[in-house]
């Protein structure tokens, strides 16, 4: 690799506390969520060993044969279930990611790019974001700043040192599962802890397909494409009917000042609902707007990012703004 809810039958039972959802895949493994912007993600990796109507996903533990692959497969980093995949997660080649059974629990999914690119905008607060994470299928390398340290688990007892720039704020808890080679060899034992590996559900061609990394050594979000028969970490992200980040009436809602200190002017339709939320979507203010200007006053939170939401009774249209 280059590096540069309860499920039964078919139904997926979600359980609410406090904003927060569980989910439950088919072999019995819940997961927390977290909400960040418009979207809601897993927060651990993938443990399923079935695809979502009950069938097996094999189990390849020999080399030789893992690289032989041309179907989904799934395996445990250096084969030891027990060390590695109750914390970081199994390791799955991208065709079991593909499989139209399908590996994700009812109601989720194997992101594609665009969404992973949507969650880089949502936590990226240096004003040049569109350029920073274009929605393309050719960019490779590092992207953006911080976004990564956003994104990766807090210390060094899952990542090595010095674990550049976590932080943890989106709650997000990326974990470095690191990866099996599309020939069938592990990295060293020493390695584990270096890099966090996760497929896109998008192909770059017959033999391989994109994912995105995290590193110990820095603070950046990696994008590349390698060979379909890797095993990378697998990360959920909930289905959604609206593609909120592209509706028009997204430009009609207008945020200022931005960054702000006491209050803020949201522009919007007259008569729409206004939400501030903070990263992980804990809803903190609801205003009804009557006015096509309505002033908020944000004095009583504290400094960081926010979501304002603006609610129609036809549209819905999401912007970040920073207090500071």
């Amino acid at each position: 690799m280059k590096k540069t809810i309860l499920l039964f039958a078919g139904l997926a039972f979600l359980t609410f506390k406090n904003q927060a959802q569980t989910v439950t895949d088919y072999d019995g493994n819940v997961y927390n969520t977290v909400t960040i912007g418009t979207q809601v993600w897993l927060k651990e990796n993938l443990k399923v060993t079935h695809y979502r109507n009950g069938d097996l996903i094999p189990n390849v533990t020999d080399g030789m044969a893992w690289s032989n692959l041309t179907t989904g497969a799934y395996c445990n980093f250096n084969n030891d279930a027990n060390n590695y995949s109750t914390i970081y997660g199994r390791l799955y080649n991208w065709y079991a990611v593909n499989d139209s059974r399908n590996i994700a629990p009812v109601g989720w999914h194997v992101p594609t790019h665009d969404e992973w690119t949507s969650l880089e905008r949502a936590i990226c607060t240096s004003g040049t974001c569109a350029a920073e994470f274009p929605y393309d299928n050719t960019t490779t390398g590092l992207r953006g700043t911080d976004e990564g340290g956003k994104l990766k688990e807090i210390g060094t007892t899952h990542w090595q040192n010095p674990n550049t720039g976590a932080t943890n704020e989106t709650g997000f808890l990326a974990l470095p599962g690191d990866y099996r080679s599309g020939n069938g060899t592990y990295t060293t034992n020493d390695d584990i802890g270096r890099f966090g590996d996760w497929w896109e559900a998008t192909e770059n061609g017959a033999t391989s397909a994109w994912y995105r990394y995290l590193s110990y050594n820095n603070a950046n979000v990696g994008r590349n494409f390698d060979d379909k028969r890797d095993g990378l970490s697998v990360r959920c992200i909930r289905d959604s009917t609206t593609q909120i980040n592209e509706i028009n009436y997204q430009e009609e809602m207008k945020i200022y000042p931005n960054p702000a200190t006491n209050n803020i002017i949201i522009e919007s339709p007259y008569q729409a609902t206004i939400e501030i939320s903070n990263i992980q979507g804990h809803l903190l203010k609801s205003i009804a707007a009557n006015e096509n200007h309505t002033s908020i006053d944000i004095s009583d939170i504290a400094k960081g990012m926010y979501f304002v939401k603006v609610k129609t009774k036809k549209e819905i249209a999401v912007k970040k703004f920073i207090k500071k």
